[in-house]
């Protein structure tokens, strides 16, 4: 009996099926964004209608000049066309009046505390804007790189019981390469305002040794690119659809002074955690609440989830741009 009809619809077959389970992967390759020449700048912008804008990065995007533009007085962001609006060169002198720069140095009773002495200088273990302004409180969560996959549980539980909750998700790029199909769900939750996302760049491979000193550690390691290490996450969010904020958090909420001042060079607002609900007192009104949905921390998560059902954190959660003063 000639079998080579039935080997070849088998082959057929099997080629097909292959095709078909590559493709989905294939089309989000191909939906990535093209992004070149991303670089840092500070440009004051003026739309048609009056508007004022402050630009913090320039790049192109899928062939288009773009920028990533500051609302100067809520401090949200935007990707826009460099050709509907008029941009001129500025400093922060110029601009030391409006709230984003204000944001760019907050107040020393909200940041870098607590601090150590550490080979001589001060180093900050809480690095950055640590408690926000106002009632309520800002839920933030980190997602370092990680084995394990997105706690999508535990934000389905946070939108249901809160539709439209803002959370400020701390991204690190190693997690964004090695979790698209999580990424991709995080982006259509944020999508159909499930969750109003704001994307928090965490460095792009969060440096880590345990048993290190953290004077050493996380951003502080000798050889450290930190331009690499803030920009490349930044694009990757780009190419990916998603809206970098103005907002780093330090890998480790940790940092000296020298790391803080390159972090304000580059426009960004240091983001610190005054209720890292695994190591701190409970939230009260302002706090600035940490988690870690990326599988590394369910303590945190259940900790979490307990006190939203006891009614014990300051409510409403409220969108990480309205913290600083």
């Amino acid at each position: 009996m000639d079998h080579l009809p039935q080997r070849r619809a088998a082959a057929l077959f099997w080629a097909l099926a292959v095709i078909l389970a590559i493709a989905p992967a294939a089309r989000g390759r191909e939906a990535a964004r093209r992004l070149v020449d991303y670089r840092p700048v500070l440009l004051e912008c003026h739309g048609p209608e009056g508007e004022k804008r402050l630009a913090i990065r320039r790049m192109r995007l899928d062939g288009e000049t773009v920028v990533l533009t500051v609302d100067p007085a809520t401090l949200e962001t935007r990707l826009e066309a460099e050709s509907v609006w008029r941009c001129l060169e500025t400093n922060e002198a110029e601009q030391k009046d409006t709230r984003f720069l204000r944001a760019l140095r907050p107040r020393p009773g909200d940041s870098d505390e607590p601090r150590l002495a550490a080979a001589g200088r001060s180093l900050s273990i809480s690095a950055g804007l640590a408690h926000g302004a106002g009632a309520g409180s800002f839920l933030t969560g980190d997602l370092c790189p990680s084995r394990r996959p997105l706690d999508r549980e535990f934000l389905r539980r946070l939108a249901e019981r809160t539709p439209g909750a803002p959370v400020a998700l701390s991204v690190s790029g190693l997690w964004i390469e090695r979790h698209g199909a999580d990424f991709d769900w995080l982006m259509g939750e944020a999508a159909n305002g499930a969750l109003r996302i704001d994307w928090v760049g965490h460095s792009y491979s969060h440096p880590y040794v345990p048993r290190l000193a953290d004077a050493q550690n996380y951003l502080l390691r000798p050889g450290v690119d930190l331009d690499a290490e803030i920009f490349r996450v930044e694009r990757l969010l780009i190419e990916r659809g998603a809206t970098p904020s103005v907002f780093f958090r330090f890998p480790g909420l940790v940092a000296d002074a020298r790391l803080m001042e390159e972090l304000r060079r580059r426009h960004l607002v240091a983001l610190g955690a005054d209720a890292w609900l695994v190591l701190s007192p409970p939230p009260r009104d302002g706090s600035i609440v940490l988690v870690h949905p990326n599988g590394n921390e369910p303590a945190g998560l259940r900790l979490f989830s307990r006190l939203l059902e006891q009614g014990r954190l300051p409510q409403p959660f409220r969108r990480i741009e309205e913290a600083p003063e």
